[in-house]
Order: structure tokens, then sequence, then C-alpha cells
């Protein structure tokens, strides 16, 4: 193969249609555009969204705001997390917020094995995975649903 022999593949490549150039090329007369009507003349396709003077349906449909369901409601806590807590007794998703280890919008935690736990910590109304709650109960630590 050498540079000169190089071609495109067939079909791949057609000559551009020239509208409006006699009616030998059956792009004549109208041009393709039909017979007269808005798209018949120049500029004639009208502003975005307008629909011939009917409401168009982006002023008919309510705007009454948007709960996106991809917004991720369950912070995660990893067990080191839970070590550094200076929280004594039950741990729950308040005493969780008050400590900053999971935002204010949060509406469940979720604990997962992440790092050592080093002391007992007794958990009430959180999630917990299987290996997490493996390590809280090798600690001396409880989870009560």
């Amino acid at each position: 193969m050498k540079l000169n022999d190089i071609k495109p593949a067939e079909g791949s490549k057609t000559v551009r249609v020239r509208v409006g150039r006699g009616i030998g090329s059956g792009m004549g007369k109208t041009a393709g555009r039909g017979h007269k009507g808005q798209r018949a003349r120049k500029g004639g396709r009208g502003k975005v969204g307008f629909e011939g003077g009917q409401m168009p349906i982006q002023r008919r449909l309510p705007k009454r705001g948007f709960n996106s369901p991809l917004v991720n409601k369950t912070a995660e806590v990893r067990l080191s997390e839970l070590s550094k807590l200076k929280i004594e007794g039950e741990i729950d998703l308040a005493a969780l917020k008050i400590a900053n280890v999971v935002p204010a919008t949060a509406e469940q935690a979720k604990i997962i094995k992440s790092g050592e736990l080093t002391r007992k910590v007794v958990l009430k109304g959180i999630l917990v995975t299987k290996g997490a709650r493996e390590a809280i109960e090798a600690a001396g630590g409880s989870v009560a649903e």
C-alpha cells in the first residue's frame, strides 16, 4: 500500500447537492422546500419552542421544584471514625450529627467496615454492614436496630 493508493470507502464521500440550479438537477424551482408556507420562505423556521401561537408546552406545565432521586440520604461512617468519637453510652443518628460525623441533611447512617475499632460502642437505630457488625461485636460492642 502506498500513500497515493489510499482512497475513501465506496459511498462514504458523496457530492453535495446544489439546490436551485435548474429543472434538470432534480432540485430546481422550489429547491426541495415544497410549495408556499412558512418553511418555504427565507428564515421561515420561527423561534425554538414556538407552537404557532398555542401556549407552548414549557409554559403549560407547572414549575414546582425538583427532588432528585439520585440524592443519597444515607451517610457512610467508617469504623475508624467511630473509634475517634468521644461519645459515651448509646450512639444514634442525632449523636453522629452533633459530632459532625454525618451531614445534618442525612436521614440515616450506615457503619461500614473500614479501619479498626479499638473501643466498645453501642449503636442504636443505625444501619450496619455484615463485616462492621462482626468487628463491633468482636470489640465488645452491640448493635440495636
